[in-house]
């Protein structure tokens, strides 16, 4: 491995970053990975702080890292250097290299390529910051049952592996609906339970299963079937319960109205526009997005390598 990188720094004067062509590779401290960067993924709000979700092959190890090895593939997110950093040595994600907590990354389905890893990644964490904000994050409110569970539909897909970990690292326990020879593998991904998605009451199975508490749907697959059985699995009696989608079917309006007290959302499927240049085009890009050149995706992927 070299001792160099390419990498997007904070400029001295001038422009607000430049693409240095020899900054060092940074070592894993404890607990950390060194990822080799294939794509990053970013949005206008991000354009400020050089924040983007990531996804690319592990490079090298910290300390008494225990979940990944070298050569895994994984999707994460860091912060590159703020204009008035006194460091302006590091790029976070704008780089050929960049660094990865170990808690806070998820392995990359083989079915699923890095762009849409690192797109994917980002949109479940505009999902989980709404849940968030609903009922003041995940894991530790036990005042309400079943506030910090999640259905995902569609558990066994690479879409719904990746959010089954998203969730379970933000603390939430995400249950999952699949074919029954896909439930070992959606439990080792973290699922603490799964439904058949091929059962007609399913979504009734799911409601019984969390005692009509249900308030979260997380729906990968997002075709009418899918969307009605969330809607039979969110519960009641306890205000609004969320639908989030990744694609918004065409009876998505009919079946939203089935219900007044769902709220759904498609957040994940907002416009994604996939940029050429690599490295080269990164500083472009983030200008572009900094004075709303670009406005009709709200996401931003550039892949680094083919």
């Amino acid at each position: 491995m070299p001792d160099t990188m390419r990498a997007l720094v904070g400029a001295d004067s001038g422009s607000r970053y430049r693409l240095a062509q020899d900054a060092p590779i940074p070592v894993p401290p404890r607990g950390m990975l060194l990822v080799r960067v294939h794509s990053v993924a970013f949005n206008p709000r991000d354009a400020s702080n050089a924040v983007a979700h990531f996804a690319g092959t592990v490079a090298g190890l910290g300390e008494d890292v225990t979940r990944f090895q070298v050569g895994d593939r994984v999707v994460a997110s860091s912060s590159g250097p703020a204009a008035d950093a006194t460091d302006k040595s590091e790029g976070g994600a704008f780089a050929e290299f960049a660094l990865a907590g170990q808690d806070s990354s998820c392995r990359v389905p083989d079915a699923m390529d890095f762009a849409e890893a690192c797109s994917i990644g980002m949109g479940l964490a505009a999902v989980g910051g709404q849940l968030s904000m609903m009922h003041g994050g995940g894991g530790n409110n036990n005042n309400t049952v079943n506030t910090t569970t999640v259905l995902v539909s569609g558990g066994a897909t690479a879409a719904g592996t990746l959010a089954t970990q998203l969730l379970k690292l933000a603390g939430y326990t995400p249950i999952v609906t699949c074919s029954p020879a896909d439930n070992a593998l959606c439990r080792e991904y973290g699922a603490a339970a799964c439904f058949d998605s091929h059962s007609p009451a399913c979504g009734a199975d799911i409601r019984v299963h969390t005692d009509n508490g249900l308030r979260y749907a997380l729906d990968c697959i997002a075709d009418e079937a899918t969307m009605k059985m969330c809607y039979e699995a969110l519960g009641s009696g306890f205000g609004s319960s969320y639908y989030f989608g990744f694609e918004k079917p065409a009876s998505a309006i009919a079946v939203k109205y089935t219900r007044r007290d769902v709220r759904a959302d498609w957040t994940l499927a907002d416009g994604v526009q996939v940029l050429g240049g690599g490295l080269d085009n990164l500083p472009a890009a983030l200008e572009d997005l900094k004075t709303g050149r670009v406005h009709n995706a709200k996401r931003l992927i550039v892949p680094l390598m083919a």
